[in-house]
């Protein structure tokens, strides 16, 4: 518990943990309550939700139930595409308020780069920001175009690009665009939907220290300074994902799995979603 603390500090000074707790395809109810508690239980203090994933209610009640400081628990969640645009996200992000059932957020994220539609968004965030219910705000599947154009407009830079990265989409590029601007990325699908169990490197790699594939690929994310947030619904796994501070891999082991590269996405491409 006392790894699943640490944390990054955001280009505002908000503290982020390295590793959260995804909530994707969890239904509300009794399922998601049930995940998000166990992850708190666990130790996880990150939860992801989004407008998108309609458990934003079961969410918020799990944290309640959790008996922990709302302080202590960093909570994101994102407006989804057909309600963005300035007034449409300010309503927006008041019903996630809502059904959170929390005073503030502490990451809001523009969920994808609806054309013309994104910068006006962006203002929305930089006012709910200003207003100080939000603590940080972000992105969400931004490519360097994206970030070039809003960075180019925005009276406050993106504190977060959240994106799917995993071995088989090492986006360097964009990583490194991101760093040079102070923009931390935060990892979707870094679990390949648990197809890194059958890449044979990372069962290598994990002979070698004793863990696991997913254990080895949260680890190299890491090491790349990237926040993940891997899901699972059993807290085995849940535990398991979180053993991944314990360990270093070598540079030529971040290597290896660096060429693994094939560009391959599980989710839609930003450019032409």
């Amino acid at each position: 518990m006392e790894a699943l603390s640490k944390s990054t500090v955001l280009a505002n000074g908000i503290r982020m943990p390295w590793l959260g707790f995804g909530t994707y395809k969890i239904p509300d109810g009794k399922e998601v309550e049930d995940a998000v508690l166990s992850a708190l239980e666990s130790g996880y203090r990150s939860i992801d939700t989004a407008e998108l994933y309609e458990n934003e209610k079961g969410v918020g009640r799990a944290v309640r139930s959790s008996g922990l400081d709302r302080k202590d628990i960093f909570i994101a969640t994102k407006v989804w595409n057909t309600n963005q645009g300035y007034d449409e996200t300010l309503k927006s992000f008041d019903r996630s308020l809502k059904n959170l059932g929390v005073d503030y957020i502490d990451l809001y994220l523009i969920h994808w780069p609806v054309k013309v539609r994104y910068q006006e968004t962006w203002r929305a965030l930089e006012r709910i920001y200003r207003d100080g219910l939000a603590r940080s705000i972000g992105v969400s599947n931004f490519t360097v175009g994206h970030l070039e154009i809003l960075l180019k407009n925005c009276e406050v830079r993106p504190h977060v690009n959240q994106v799917e990265f995993h071995p088989f989409l090492f986006q360097k590029d964009l990583l490194d665009y991101c760093n040079r601007n102070d923009i931390r990325v935060e990892a979707w699908r870094p679990l390949l939907r648990g197809e890194v169990s059958e890449i044979p490197l990372l069962c290598e790699i994990g002979g070698r220290y004793r863990k696991t594939p997913a254990q080895i690929a949260l680890r190299w994310l890491l090491q790349l300074g990237i926040v993940v947030i891997p899901k699972s619904v059993r807290r085995e796994r849940m535990i398991e994902n979180s053993r991944i501070f314990d360990f270093e891999l070598a540079d030529s082991e971040m290597n290896s799995i660096g060429s693994l590269n094939r560009n391959m996405r599980l989710g839609p491409d930003p450019d032409s979603f």
